[in-house]
């Protein structure tokens, strides 16, 4: 006969039983319990809560402050911001600038005005922000004032040419 008729003829390897020694480990087939298995601990360390799947992603720059520069173009302002960073070889505080293209739905800004940028939805290739007016900083001082004091706009004081008439 040959090899593989031989091999044909043994039993199913369930049914062998191998030699009298067993393996009795207390890992075998999970039978630890999990408090065992884990890392040490100590009484000063505490457990890091996982962060809040609820809260949104940090979005950066989601708005800006700039003057209009360019009023032309229908529905559509150029703003200028200026931002202060640090000179990367002298370390000192230096201005940049930088143009973003704003939609302006009611062409209501001319150039010179301070808007706010608001993060947009995308409205054309190069448009992703929507000019917001910002009230003017004197017109806010004015505001919380209940009541504007006059200004006496003489001081009562004679002059020197008019001391020697008097």
């Amino acid at each position: 006969m040959s090899l593989t008729a031989s091999l044909l003829q043994l039993p199913p390897l369930h049914s062998l039983k191998l030699s009298t020694t067993t393996i009795t480990t207390p890992f075998l087939h999970g039978s630890t319990p999990l408090p065992l298995l884990s890392k040490p601990s100590s009484s000063l360390a505490r457990p890091t809560p996982a962060p809040p799947s609820f809260l949104p992603p940090i979005r950066a720059m989601r708005s800006m402050r700039g003057r209009v520069v360019c009023s032309t173009s229908d529905k559509t302002v150029a703003v200028e911001v200026v931002r202060l960073a640090p000179h990367p070889k002298y370390k000192g505080r230096v201005r940049k600038k930088k143009k973003y293209q704003a939609h302006d739905p009611d062409n209501q800004f001319k150039v010179g005005d301070i808007v706010q940028l608001e993060k947009s939805r995308p409205i054309s290739k190069t448009k992703t922000f929507v000019a917001v007016a910002v009230p003017g900083r004197n017109s806010s001082k004015k505001e919380g004032r209940d009541e504007e004091e006059p200004v006496p706009q003489e001081l009562g004081i004679p002059l020197e040419s008019q001391q020697g008439q008097a």
